[in-house]
C-alpha cells in the first residue's frame, strides 16, 4: 500500500488495485465483474468457475489491510445483470459476509444496469446507486468528459504498457489527471478475469479532459511509480 495525494486529500493505493480513502475510511474498487467465468460457460467457453471467490478474497484482504469501514464499488460489479443468481454457495456466503461487515454501496455500470431488480439484487446485500457525491468527490462508473469536479471512476480497465530491457510489461494502473478542475482518477479493474486497455489509449485520454496533465500511477517496490501519458501543449 503506497500513499497517494489527490484533490487535496490523502489516499493509499494497494497492490491489488483498490484505493483507500483515509478521511472517509472507505475502500474504492472498480470493475469486479463477478461471475464472468459462469457467463462465458453459458456461451460454451469453459473457464475455471472460481473467479468470484478469488475476487472477493482480494476485496476481503484489502479491507483487512486498510481497516476500511466502507466499500464503494465503481460499476460493472457483476459481469451481467443475472450474475448474482449464479453465485455458488461459497462465493455467495463470502459476499453476504462482506456486505454485512462494512457499509457497502454498489455503483452500477454498463454491465449491471438492473441491480435494483429482484434478480439483480439477489444475495448481493448493500445499497445501490447510479452515482454518488461523497465529501465533494463524484463516484461513478465511467469518466464523464468535461467534468470539472474531483471524480473517481472505472470502466476502462487501464494498464500501463512498457518495454523494459527488451521485455514487454503490462501492469494494471490508475490514471490520474491534474488541472481542468479538481482532478480525476480512473481505477484499474479489480476482478480476477478482467483484461485491460492501454492507459494512453486516446479513448481514455479524451475521457479525462479537460486536464493539464495525465499520468499513470501504480505501486512499485513499496513506492508510487508515476509515468506521464499526456501533457497539455504550452
Amino acid at each position: 500500500m503506497v500513499p497517494l495525494s489527490f484533490a487535496n486529500q490523502e489516499f493509499a493505493l494497494t497492490t491489488s488495485g483498490a484505493l483507500f480513502w483515509r478521511a472517509e475510511s472507505a475502500l474504492l474498487v472498480a470493475d469486479l465483474h463477478l461471475e464472468k467465468a459462469s457467463f462465458y460457460a453459458k456461451h460454451g467457453q469453459m473457464l475455471p468457475p472460481y473467479d468470484s471467490r478469488e475476487t472477493l478474497e482480494r476485496v476481503a484482504e484489502a479491507i483487512r489491510e486498510t481497516g476500511a469501514r466502507r466499500v464503494f464499488t465503481l460499476g460493472d460489479n457483476f459481469h451481467d445483470s443475472e450474475g448474482s443468481t449464479r453465485l455458488e454457495p461459497h462465493a455467495a456466503g463470502m459476499l453476504s459476509a462482506l456486505t454485512r461487515a462494512v457499509d457497502w454501496v454498489w455503483i452500477t455500470g454498463n454491465h449491471d444496469p438492473h441491480m435494483d431488480t429482484p434478480k439483480g439484487s439477489a444475495t448481493s446485500g448493500g445499497a445501490i446507486a447510479e452515482e454518488l457525491e461523497v465529501a465533494g468527490m463524484i463516484l461513478r462508473h465511467q469518466a464523464k468528459a468535461g467534468e470539472t469536479r474531483p471524480e473517481f471512476s472505472g470502466h476502462y480497465h487501464p494498464r500501463l504498457q512498457l518495454h523494459v530491457r527488451k521485455r514487454f510489461i503490462r501492469r494494471p494502473c490508475a490514471v490520474v489527471s491534474q488541472g481542468g478542475g479538481g482532478g480525476r482518477m480512473i481505477l484499474p479493474a479489480f476482478g480476477a478475469l478482467t483484461g485491460g486497455m492501454d492507459a494512453k489509449d486516446p479513448v481514455i485520454l479524451d475521457a479525462m479532459q479537460p486536464a493539464d496533465r495525465i499520468d499513470a500511477v501504480l505501486p512499485a517496490a513499496g513506492k508510487l511509480a508515476q509515468f506521464p501519458l499526456w501533457r497539455k501543449a504550452a
